[in-house]
């Protein structure tokens, strides 16, 4: 299943196989922009333990965050 993400979209790294220095799985972002090639894409993340790395998918994979995950309650 291939996820679509959007500028905004919150998400969590779960794999990145093929980067010397990779973001640490299960790091939390937010994606800043989208980047569509032909056949992949780049995604520019803000991550939150303040590391700058983009994503290449369908190589690095992540699951969106909605809301309830990510923000504890009030």
């Amino acid at each position: 299943m291939e996820i679509r993400l959007k500028k905004g979209d919150r998400i969590r790294l779960v794999s990145m196989p093929k980067d010397p220095d990779p973001i640490p799985i299960g790091s939390l972002g937010t994606v800043i922009d989208v980047y569509d090639h032909q056949d992949w894409m780049q995604v520019d993340v803000d991550w939150d333990n303040g590391r700058t790395l983009m994503l290449t998918m369908p190589d690095d994979c992540v699951a969106i965050v909605k809301p309830s995950q990510h923000n504890p309650p009030t």
